[in-house]
């Protein structure tokens, strides 16, 4: 069976390529389609002989580097790729990897972490984010708009539809008015350690952009004058770091002995942002650590209110620190919250995707 991966962007590493990874594990032979490749940051995990780019990555290197400029050009470049010598292609999907092309013998699977969500449920804040006067903040929103309708038209190219969470699976149904199939994204759990004492520093571990809500974290802990370790990296880490006080650490990108030695040693991972599923939370409850998470998303499919840790209902300094409070007079058991992170392991998403694929090792 010939078999294709797509996947939107290969620039960075973080939770969708961990689960690209396990996808290639399973189909070793597949070649990887991107739109975007960097092999300086990825080639180590995703080799160059495998990789497919598409037209943009001939453009100039500062309009690779800003994916606002290429919004145009992204689903005229999906549908270029040819496919028609596969006889599955499975596409890892966050923004518009769902809309390839494929022959009616080819099946494709799309895996949704999300929806695009800068097209959707975030549009305004996105908008926001890109700091344009009136002109320019219209013209972003007719471009969006267009955006949207090509994204629903192109949700109903994949024969099945998966969602990484009931979060995201909501979100296909009320987008895309279609039906999906829950799999959970692979956590591989025999990495981390359980560690039944901790060190005196809550820990994040998180790309720095805006909506991952890290200043948030940086409020509360110059307030309360606690330790809190980061680890990442990002377009906002500039800004993040002036205004960080003297408890805070900025480690930037670790490689993953590092960070699961973080991950064991801490006291609670803390998750201020909403997240369509999450997997370094679940990694936390691997460590036997408890998790302070901000009450939306895919997070509340994984922790445990008083159990493997403790949620915050409003995005705000003060409902953050009532929820700090409650997890720092609390106990959790190691072993319950290492049991709870076993349901999102790596064997269980090879399993299902080998039965969703009708896929058979020899």
């Amino acid at each position: 069976m010939e078999v294709a991966l797509v996947h939107d962007f290969l620039t960075r590493l973080g939770g969708a390529e961990r689960v690209l990874k396990i996808l290639l594990e399973i189909f070793p032979k597949a070649s990887i389609y991107t739109l975007l490749y960097d092999e300086f940051k990825v080639g180590a995990v995703f080799p160059k002989e495998k990789i497919v780019t598409s037209s943009l990555e001939r453009l100039p290197a500062f309009m690779r580097k800003n994916h606002k400029y290429l919004l145009p050009l992204m689903p005229r470049a999906v549908e270029q790729w040819d496919f028609s010598k596969f006889d599955l292609v499975i596409s890892s999907n966050s923004a518009f990897t769902h809309g390839i092309l494929t022959p009616e013998k080819t099946r494709h699977l799309c895996y949704f972490h999300s929806p695009m969500r800068f097209a959707w449920d975030w549009t305004h804040e996105y908008i926001k984010e890109q700091k344009i006067g009136f002109i320019k903040r219209a013209a972003s929103a007719a471009l969006l708009k267009k955006i949207r309708m090509w994204d629903q038209a192109a949700a109903d190219r994949p024969d099945c539809a998966i969602a990484n969470s009931l979060n995201v699976q909501r979100r296909i149904k009320k987008y895309y008015r279609r039906d999906s199939t829950i799999i959970y994204p692979p956590v591989d759990i025999e990495r981390f350690k359980i560690s039944k004492t901790a060190e005196d520093y809550f820990l994040i571990i998180s790309t720095l952009t805006p909506y991952k809500r890290i200043d948030l974290a940086i409020e509360l802990f110059n307030k309360i004058q606690r330790r809190l370790v980061i680890i990442g990296d990002g377009p906002q880490r500039e800004y993040l770091e002036n205004i960080a006080g003297d408890t805070i650490d900025f480690l930037g990108i670790k490689d993953d002995t590092t960070v699961a030695e973080y991950l064991k040693n801490c006291r609670a991972l803390i998750f201020p942002g909403e997240e369509d599923f999450g997997i370094t939370p679940v990694e936390a409850m691997a460590c036997g650590k408890p998790v302070l998470a901000y009450e939306e998303g895919g997070v509340k499919e994984s922790v445990i209110a008083g159990v493997t840790g403790e949620f915050f209902a409003e995005p705000t300094v003060a409902s953050m620190e009532d929820g700090l409070a409650r997890l720092m007079k609390s106990t959790y058991l190691p072993t319950a919250c290492r049991r709870q992170a076993q349901k999102f392991s790596k064997e269980i998403f090879v399993e299902k995707m080998k039965e969703i694929t009708s896929f058979r090792q020899a």
